[in-house]
């Protein structure tokens, strides 16, 4: 009973700090989650406490997590985390049936789980943290009352800590190591080293027709092609029969990664025209224009006369609605064009409003959040001079 208590409590401490950390370092990307929950279930008015929410749970689940790891307090983190695993058991059960959201977003955007999918493991929890709870006799703290209060402040105060620091900066991810080589993380879009042009456009379906024959003395059936098909061999034709024309799929279609990525400028579409720009091009991202950064305006306006002097493209993107951003840019004197994209798309490019992505014949070379955005002189010499 005790290694199993073991086993279950190190199992779930994992779960519960890894579905904290994944949320934590992309804060906006489980902001804009939760709003899509809320509007799915028609309650927007909740949507203004979204981030305090995601704060509030990664801090939540990631101090459960490290409880449970080094059993501190056993009956309370067992508590814990069985009042989680039973709110959100409800939860996902609830959106399987409705399917409000098709990604429930538990460990935000590292693992995509259906909800169906997500209810399974969440059943698979529930049940450890029960066998927690009738197991909690037999179980005593490892450490002190000082010792266990300072784990859990710390642990707290880790995860907090890098919710703000990633909302205030952009998210850590790709940074996170050895992330690819175990297969923990799914890449967003729009990561350095991305070639725009294949994650804005979708992969077709390739398909052929194919006729089936059978043979007639073994009943075994063949797929032929109009090119394979043996009409020259009259030995061969006369012993089998056709059966059926098939349709056989070689390539399936694929959505594209960044879904609904088109630029326009009025009725112009503008997409290829700028992700494929053979130079360097700067793109300015503001999803919404009302909740975009003003005051730093006035420093992009500089880079950009400098992006000018040296013949480089500066954009600027937005998902608000062409009369809002026109009077924007007269707000901010603005002396860049900003054309118009899908929100969520804009959200996708860039955790921040603004943020300010750098490609280079088509490739992504840098991303900044508006309060890292550098000087132009720092830029040139590191990025445009190679």
């Amino acid at each position: 009973m005790k290694t199993i208590r073991i086993i279950f409590r190190t199992l779930l401490g994992l779960t519960f700090m890894f579905s904290g950390i994944v949320k934590g370092v992309d804060p906006l990307g489980s902001v804009y989650k939760f709003n899509e929950y809320f509007e799915a279930w028609g309650t927007e008015w909740m949507s203004p406490l979204s981030l305090v929410l995601v704060i509030l749970l990664c801090m939540v689940e990631f101090t459960t997590g490290v409880m449970l790891l080094f059993n501190v307090k056993p009956k309370l983190s067992s508590w814990f985390a069985f009042l989680i695993m039973l709110f959100f058991t409800v939860l996902t059960y609830i959106s399987a049936i409705n399917n409000p959201v098709t990604d429930c977003g538990c460990f935000g955007d590292a693992i995509k789980l259906s909800n169906w999918n997500t209810f399974y493991k969440n059943i698979v929890l529930i049940i450890m943290t029960i066998f927690l709870l009738f197991t909690n006799k037999i179980s005593k703290p490892a450490f002190n009352k000082k010792i266990e209060l300072l784990i859990i402040i710390l642990g707290a105060g880790f995860i907090v800590h890098v919710s703000v620091y990633c909302l205030n900066h952009l998210p850590v991810i790709d940074e996170f190591p050895f992330r690819k080589q175990l297969g923990l993380w799914n890449d967003l879009p729009w990561k350095k080293g991305d070639t725009i042009a294949k994650q804005v456009v979708a992969t077709p379906e390739i398909s052929e027709v194919v006729l089936v024959y059978k043979d007639k003395k073994t009943g075994k059936e063949e797929e032929y092609t109009s090119k394979t098909l043996p009409w020259k061999d009259s030995v061969k034709m006369a012993n089998i029969e056709f059966v059926r024309q098939d349709k056989k799929i070689i390539q399936p279609y694929k959505e594209a990664p960044i879904h609904d990525f088109i630029i326009y400028d009025d009725t112009i579409n503008r997409t290829a025209e700028i992700i494929t720009n053979p130079g360097y091009q700067f793109i300015l991202a503001a999803p919404d224009i009302f909740k975009t950064k003003k005051t730093i305006y006035a420093e992009i306006n500089k880079f950009v006369e400098n992006c000018d002097k040296d013949s480089i493209s500066f954009i600027g993107l937005s998902g608000s609605i062409p009369d809002d951003v026109e009077l924007f840019r007269h707000e901010v004197q603005a002396i860049f064009p900003i054309y118009n994209v899908d929100e969520t798309a804009l959200k996708t490019m860039v955790r921040a409003n603004p943020g300010i992505v750098l490609i280079h014949n088509g490739v992504v070379v840098e991303k900044w959040h508006w309060r890292d955005f550098p000087e132009y002189s720092t830029v040139k010499e590191k990025y445009l001079n190679k």
